[in-house]
């Protein structure tokens, strides 16, 4: 990460409940995901924001 690079946003929503996939309803991270966060770097983090919006629309939940 370069350092005039700023670190990507987490997603969440402050809606912390997981599914029954072990998904949190709220940003659609799955808990090694909300796990890791703090020590992904920037690519990471986008590749979970992909993810996070992927599950959102197989489950018919984007806002």
């Amino acid at each position: 990460m370069s350092e005039q690079e700023r670190p990507v946003a987490s997603p969440c929503v402050h809606v912390c409940a997981l599914d029954d996939e072990d998904i949190c309803i709220g940003c659609q991270r799955s808990v090694a995901e909300i796990t890791r966060w703090s020590r992904m770097d920037n690519a990471e983090r986008r590749q979970v924001l992909r993810l996070c919006h992927a599950r959102a629309e197989a489950k018919g939940v984007l806002l």
